[in-house]
């Protein structure tokens, strides 16, 4: 019987290197399950440019396996592209992520509301479980600079707080996955930076098949079980 990510490991700060080994543990656990068809999962390829394998939803948390890099179907990273930045987004949920390998940059966007001169509009994204993005104008018109960025390796954890604007960057030709818990926060929407004159519509998010998944879960699978990553 499967064995349930154990939300208390993210949360963890007295014994953080044990709380890493139980994610990388639980990771393990899920994707050796998915891998070997054990468990009906299929990944999905999300607009933001990584693949999404859903591993747990529990009311308003929920844990995920986001892969990233040029040897995954459906990722946008690849050998003959810049460093990869999806848009700069914003959640309606609280974010904690352990990195399983490759190095992950999480960059703060500073944004300003009403500027004389605004770079952006902000958008409200709706998503339903069908897999459809409805991707809305609103009246906010912003600017935005980058802030701070924090790069993290394997085995390093961050956060993110619901609200807080940010792009993921992962360097040229490279891999990364990282296992994630997302928190819903009340009253909060999904938000993206677009043009100024930009207009809504609609992204349909692509699934894959269970082949592509087992083998997507297959490569993660290995590479985290390499002993310099654990």
């Amino acid at each position: 019987m499967r064995k349930p990510v154990d939300y208390r490991l993210f949360e963890r700060t007295v014994d953080r290197n044990e709380a890493v080994a139980g994610l990388f543990d639980a990771a393990a656990s899920a994707l050796d399950e998915i891998a070997s068809g054990r468990r009906e999962l299929y990944a999905v390829r999300h607009p933001l440019g990584f693949l999404c394998l859903p591993v747990e939803r529990d009311g308003d948390r929920g844990v995920c396996l986001h892969v990233f890099g040029t040897n995954v179907p459906g990722t946008t990273t690849g050998p003959d592209r810049a460093p990869t930045a999806p848009p700069v987004h914003s959640h309606s949920w609280e974010l904690t992520s352990c990195v399983l390998y490759g190095s992950v940059g999480n960059l703060r966007v500073r944004v300003r509301e009403h500027p004389e001169v605004p770079t952006h509009r902000v958008f409200e994204v709706r998503s339903d479980p069908a897999g459809v993005d409805d991707i809305r104008p609103t009246s906010r018109l912003v600017s935005c600079e980058p802030g701070p960025e924090q790069t993290l390796v394997g085995g390093e954890i961050y956060t993110l707080p619901a609200g807080e604007f940010h792009t993921s960057v992962i360097p040229r030709g490279s891999t990364a996955a990282t296992l994630l818990l997302g928190r819903s926060r009340p009253g909060r929407f999904d938000l993206s930076l677009g043009p100024v004159h930009g207009r809504g519509h609609r992204v349909v998010r692509q699934t894959c098949d269970a082949a592509q998944t087992a083998r997507t879960a297959r490569t993660v699978l290995r590479r985290i079980d390499a002993p310099h990553h654990r």
